[in-house]
């Protein structure tokens, strides 16, 4: 109904008061100004200017349109701006999938990071439990994953970075009964209690599971604050990353075991789209670093 030039000449009117001084800023004779404001009027069926002896003053209805073409010139310039840069490879967001075993205190980092170096790109975080980043990132729904398991469960365009090794600590109660048996741990012993598990955030990938052992009870928490808070209580047994698990061991909290069948060391690492490398995802593989930088920095 009105172009970005109708909306121009009304808030250039509103500004400088008269339809000569806006004529001056336009570049236009008085006449023409005071036409193309003439047709508006005529399109909204509503004066918008009062008419002077040399000024015009908005009327009611006047305020209300200039605000909205403000409004509206804003949004056209930000259209063209966005236009402009997904053209050049940009994009006006990017997600990240993370798994529930990274360090929170190095996502606190990154996302301040991130945002000095692209201030108008919004960063989109989601936490997820094991094969939940690859199916994010299989699903469309992540442009990164951090924290994946280095065993790609999906075909596509991906590539990944290794990030080192995860570790385990099978972990208790001070006052869980474990505690005053003889170690190593075998199968037999543990069956009993039941494993504390993280639920797979996976919508359409198969699940999996942290440890658990054959007609084993679960019980599942939604990540590894709870697990930490079940274990403590001594709701259960089971593992923990190592670095989770180091400073509640230390302070005598939670208590590391010996098992007859220690769990392996997790490999885990970066992924992300390959048809999804815009500038600032490109700017986030090299923050991230190598594999050294990853495995101190996340895990």
């Amino acid at each position: 109904m009105f172009s970005y030039q109708d909306f121009h000449v009304i808030d250039v009117v509103a500004r400088r008061g008269s339809f000569s001084a806006a004529a001056d800023e336009l570049h236009k004779v008085p006449s023409a100004v005071s036409y193309t404001v003439r047709q508006i009027e005529d399109k909204l069926a509503v004066t918008l200017f009062e008419r002077l002896h040399r000024q015009v003053r908005l009327t009611p209805a006047g305020e209300y349109f200039v605000a909205q073409a403000r409004d509206m010139l804003k949004t056209m310039e930000d259209i063209r701006l966005q236009t402009q840069r997904v053209a050049n490879g940009w994009t006006q967001s990017v997600s990240l999938a993370l798994d529930n075993v990274v360090r929170e205190d190095s996502v606190n980092t990154l996302v301040r990071d991130f945002y000095d170096a692209f201030p108008d790109v919004e960063l989109l975080l989601t936490m997820e439990v094991f094969n939940g980043v690859w199916d994010a990132l299989a699903d469309d729904r992540a442009d990164i994953a951090i924290g994946a398991t280095a065993a790609v469960p999906v075909s596509g365009a991906f590539r990944y970075r290794e990030m080192g090794t995860l570790r385990w600590r099978f972990v208790v109660s001070p006052s869980h009964p474990l505690v005053q048996c003889t170690q190593p741990l075998a199968n037999e012993q543990l069956a009993p209690y039941p494993a504390i598990c993280l639920e797979d955030t996976s919508r359409r990938l198969p699940r999996r599971t942290t440890w658990l052992l054959d007609n084993q009870r679960r019980l599942t928490v939604p990540n590894w604050h709870s697990a930490m808070q079940c274990f403590k209580a001594g709701l259960g047994i089971g593992v923990m990353p190592s670095h989770m698990a180091e400073d509640a061991i230390a302070r005598g909290e939670l208590v590391e075991l010996a098992l007859e069948e220690p769990l392996l060391s997790s490999p885990c690492c970066i992924a992300w789209r390959s048809d999804k490398e815009s500038p600032p995802v490109r700017w986030l593989l090299d923050y991230l670093g190598d594999k050294e930088q990853l495995q101190h920095q996340w895990l």
